[in-house]
């Protein structure tokens, strides 16, 4: 009988372990859990994204690092995260999620036009020899310098800009 329970109690042990290995965490538990998104973590909660970007995606999120808000003009980020502001704020941070999972080798190569959430604006994502890059609605590029961070809904291509709306960008 203590050999059945021995037993049991490995194959319960080994079952709970193989199962928190196999959970993979959601966009948010991946940026919560690094200091380099921490301005980001903090915009998606004041724009009340937190929970649908923890729901089951599929999502792709251009993730800009925290150097990248910085390099936004002086009171940009502290504006944006004004409760007054939510709407723009929330504008701003969908024009960096597609709701599609499309890993750097799903991205075709050259220059096309993708739709992010925020559907009236467009990205033009630029796939070439040297990488990949986003031309935002302001005319200037972002470069993803880090690719595919998988998520359990989605992934994370880590970009160096904080992509703004605006005109359509020019793309081809």
């Amino acid at each position: 009988m203590k050999s059945i329970f021995k037993t049991a109690v490995a194959a319960l042990a080994f079952t709970a372990a193989t199962a928190s290995v196999a959970k993979a965490d959601t966009i948010v538990e991946i940026a919560a859990a690094d200091e380099r998104f921490s301005t980001l973590v903090a915009a998606v909660t004041a724009a009340g994204l937190a929970e649908t970007l923890s729901g089951p995606g599929p999502f792709t999120v251009y993730a800009p690092v925290n150097d990248a808000f910085a390099a936004l003009p002086a009171g940009t980020v502290e504006t944006l995260l004004k409760p007054e502001n939510k709407g723009q704020l929330t504008n701003v941070l969908l024009y960096h999620v597609d709701d599609r999972k499309l890993t750097a080798g799903m991205i075709p190569q050259g220059s096309n036009y993708f739709k992010p959430v925020l559907t009236s604006h467009r990205l033009c994502i630029t796939k070439d020899a040297s990488g990949v890059s986003i031309a935002d609605g302001s005319g200037e590029s972002a470069k993803v310098v880090i690719a595919d961070i998988m998520a359990d809904n989605g992934v994370i291509h880590v970009i160096d800009k904080v992509l703004l709306p605006g005109d359509r960008p020019a793309c081809h």
